[in-house]
């Protein structure tokens, strides 16, 4: 007999998801985190009195969320305390200009009248094309399995007014901003969020730019910090016997007959179950903690071909003055073209960018209560590859923090480098070491064309019985809500194939 029905291998938002609502199915289930903390990407730490969040810092289309919370005889509103966060972004162009973009799409739309009439007039039409998809994504698209070809066919046969957003799947991001829009600072001000899928406009399929409107439809911050939001899901998964244990890394998933049989712990503890649901990156699943000899070899050649996500440095810094920023997150622009070129000229080089570009969250807008009084905290993300030339991550962390300080204090948030209290610099390495992300891989894998949907490693091993896919890894991606509901995929083909 074995000792848990289920074991998860860990607590991120896909993981603890599975496994409460594994619990409310009435199974035994044990969730193993290597780290302190549960959720990942979407945590929260403290420094010096200052709470930061580790990745994700804000939450869109809640829908799927709160379908977790309603399987559990609860909802998303009882268990966590959301903020509205309104305007979304405020806007820094690279000619050192600003613009406040409220949540409103009427409102949105009056902005962007004012740098172009005609793309103000075009913005009804781009909006109200993603509002449609999202209509039916958020009940199909990003709630079915999509491990086969077949499916895919289900989900447009349950949800057919999918079908007209095919041209979607053949086009790229910065096809359908440019289509839409002609004014290059509307086209900065959506543009970096393609990066939210870890590619540049240019690369990111069209199906994602979704992404440069989805926050107008609804935008919010948990009281707290992120990690409320999978520490709601935990407790109401331990509510119904979940059980989660910290700092228990899983170093082999045991494997027998060809099934998943159970794990064992790097202390060489081992611990049996029926089913195991992997909340981890996939290329580390298969080829560190399952083995090559388990696969399949057209598998194994499959899982190799992965490529990695996007990774990317974070500066979290503690300051005793309130920025002049004015919204939750301030997007620091340049052209779409020159994101492209970034990409290609510089990343995939190994170089950090010429121009600096990212997001900036002050979490503080929202939640003072991050901070002491009067403080506030900022997370700086930027663009930056694993591998530098050159040089070193360890070697580099400190000149990066200083430099991005000082010359955000130039043009960008004025004093800031005189109200410093305490820094942090989190690199890919470092993400590497303290989440065992590969290569700091944030989105686990690259969300190309080829590499999502039914191209993505499916929900239910096709390489080992028993054994589940939950997180960035799987169909439908990386992102609060969308791992969120893959830990609820992983949970419904479990129970539908597990008995």
């Amino acid at each position: 007999m074995s000792d848990y029905d289920v074991i998860v291998i860990g607590a991120g938002c896909g993981g603890v998801t599975a496994g409460a609502l594994l619990a409310g199915q009435g199974r035994s289930v044990l969730v193993l985190e290597q780290s302190d903390l549960l959720g990942g990407c979407c945590s929260t730490f403290e420094k010096d009195g200052y709470h930061f969040d580790v990745g994700a810092t804000l939450l869109e289309f809640p829908l799927p969320v709160d379908a977790v919370f309603q399987r559990l005889g609860t909802t998303f509103a009882d268990e966590v305390d959301l903020i509205d966060v309104d305007p979304v972004y405020n806007v820094v162009f690279d000619d050192g200009s600003r613009m406040l973009f409220p949540q409103s799409p009427d409102g949105t739309g009056e902005v962007i009248s004012q740098l172009s009439a005609k793309d103000g007039r075009n913005w009804p039409r781009f909006a109200a094309m993603f509002e449609d998809f999202l209509d039916k994504a958020l009940s199909g698209f990003f709630m079915k399995p999509a491990g086969t070809m077949g499916d895919m066919v289900r989900m447009m046969v349950e949800t057919p007014g999918l079908l007209k957003f095919g041209p979607l799947f053949v086009k790229s991001y910065k096809d359908v901003i440019e289509k839409y829009f002609k004014n290059n600072k509307v086209q900065q001000s959506m543009a970096y969020q393609s990066f939210y899928s870890g590619l540049p406009p240019g690369l990111a399929p069209a199906l994602l730019s979704f992404l440069a409107y989805s926050e107008h439809q609804g935008l919010f911050y948990p009281r707290g910090g992120m990690i409320s939001v999978p520490a709601a899901i935990a407790r109401c998964g331990e509510k119904e016997g979940m059980k989660v244990e910290l700092k228990k890394r899983v170093d082999r998933v045991l494997v027998s007959g060809g099934r998943a049989r159970g794990v064992r712990l790097s202390d060489g503890t081992e611990i049996t179950s029926d089913v195991v649901v992997s909340d981890i990156n996939a290329r580390a699943l298969y080829l560190d903690l399952v083995g090559e000899e388990h696969l399949h070899p057209l598998a194994r050649a499959g899982i190799k071909s992965y490529t990695l996500s996007v990774s990317a440095p974070v500066i979290y810094a503690g300051v005793d003055y309130e920025p002049p920023l004015g919204a939750h997150h301030t997007l620091v622009t340049v052209p779409m073209e020159d994101l492209d070129d970034y990409w290609f000229n510089q990343y995939q080089k190994g170089l950090l960018p010429e121009k600096l570009f990212g997001l900036i969250c002050c979490g503080t807008v929202s939640d003072p209560a991050l901070a002491p009084e009067g403080h506030h905290v900022l997370n700086i993300i930027l663009g930056g590859p694993y591998r530098l030339s050159g040089s070193d991550w360890d070697t580099e962390r400190k000149a990066l923090g200083e430099r991005v300080i000082e010359q955000l204090s130039k043009n960008v948030i004025p004093g800031l480098s005189e109200h410093v209290k305490t820094i942090e610099v989190a690199t890919p390495l470092d993400f590497e070491r303290r989440l065992l992300m590969p290569e700091g891989a944030f989105l686990a894998l690259e969300m190309n064309l080829l590499s999502l949907t039914a191209f993505r490693p499916s929900a239910r091993s096709r390489s080992v019985k028993g054994l589940y896919l939950a997180g960035a890894s799987t169909h439908p991606g990386g992102g609060v809500p969308t791992t969120i509901s893959t830990g609820m995929i992983a949970a419904d083909l479990i129970d539908r194939y597990e008995g």
